[in-house]
């Protein structure tokens, strides 16, 4: 306590006070300390902070060897070791474990692969082309359908007689 009232008395303006070890060091409310005493400070790191953090991707054989590991645990407390150990949550392993019973096979990532045959990708086209002909002709004849079925009523109204178009059942 005597140091404390001495140092607050008389305290030296080049320096700080003289610390104990199980006293607290602070830095100085002025802003400026001996040259000597501090290292130079490296850069601070970026304070923004993402949003949302980059969704973990667990490998086909991952989840494989953490299955086996788990159901290899047998103590109370081992599992959930593990799950510690591998920072995973135990909602993984329901997961995984139905993934498992459904064929948990490895996954191809990219593109599917296409053919490089010239003839299948001909039959493609040709495809894509019949199917919007298709479409051209279902519209057209949605279209003679309905003008059609006004001329009948038309003629209805008027009472004009129609004779009935050959039907082509009978070919």
């Amino acid at each position: 306590m005597n140091t404390i009232r001495t140092l607050l008395r008389d305290p030296s303006p080049a320096e700080e006070p003289e610390r104990r070890g199980d006293e607290r060091s602070e830095a100085p409310r002025s802003g400026g300390s001996s040259a000597g005493e501090r290292a130079p400070t490296a850069l601070a790191p970026d304070p923004e902070v993402p949003a949302r953090h980059a969704k973990r991707r667990f490998t086909t054989a991952y989840k494989l060897d953490i299955l086996r590991r788990a159901d290899a645990c047998t103590r109370p407390g081992e599992l959930g070791a593990l799950l510690r150990k591998e920072g995973l949550y135990s909602s993984h392993l329901v997961t995984w474990r139905r993934q498992r019973e459904h064929g948990l096979t490895p996954k191809k990532r990219g593109r599917k692969p296409t053919s490089s045959d010239p003839r299948v990708k001909t039959l493609e086209r040709e495809k894509a082309a019949l199917a919007s002909e298709n479409r051209r002709l279902e519209r057209r004849l949605q279209r003679a359908d309905t003008i059609i079925a006004f001329q009948k009523k038309v003629a209805e109204l008027l009472g004009i007689p129609l004779n009935p178009p050959p039907s082509d059942e009978d070919d």
